[in-house]
């Protein structure tokens, strides 16, 4: 099992990073390799990733959601993901945003890169990227269309 732990703090209050965070739909906008989340009830959700070359497509279920405080989701189907954010409210619009990622490298390219850390440094730069996503609206998508 890969295991991923990233934190970062941001400039918006704790509630609009809450509700981005709460919207997986939205996640290809700042994660790379993640193609497409499609909500399909309201817990379950269906992904398509592509992270060096590895095609993935898992429905995730959403375990954990206390607002402004805590997400957590798990692969329902054969592939093994799992993932956990939690904000910790550090000043009025200064929360920490901590990230916690699992999943199960199931061929060589994807064990070597993670032998290599190259996992790590992707999560980091998709922690740079919401950074710059929520920062840069001031504000979370809310029900905005996700391709724009």
């Amino acid at each position: 099992m890969q295991t991923v732990e990233e934190t970062i703090e941001v400039d918006v209050p704790v509630r609009t990073v809450y509700e981005q965070w709460s919207q997986f739909e939205f996640f290809p906008q700042f994660m790379s390799g993640v193609e497409s989340v499609t909500r399909v009830s309201d817990r379950i959700t269906h992904w398509v990733t592509n992270v060096g070359g590895a095609e993935r497509e898992f429905d995730a279920e959403t375990i954990e959601d206390r607002e402004d405080e805590r997400i957590a989701w798990r692969s329902t189907d054969g592939v093994s993901h799992a993932g956990a954010v939690s904000f910790t409210q550090l000043g009025p619009r200064a929360p920490r945003v901590w990230v916690r990622l699992e999943w199960s490298p199931e061929n060589l390219a994807e064990k070597t890169g993670a032998a290599l850390g190259f996992d790590n440094m992707q999560v980091r730069a998709d922690m740079l990227r919401f950074k710059e996503f929520i920062e840069s609206r001031g504000t979370g998508t809310d029900a905005e269309d996700p391709r724009r």
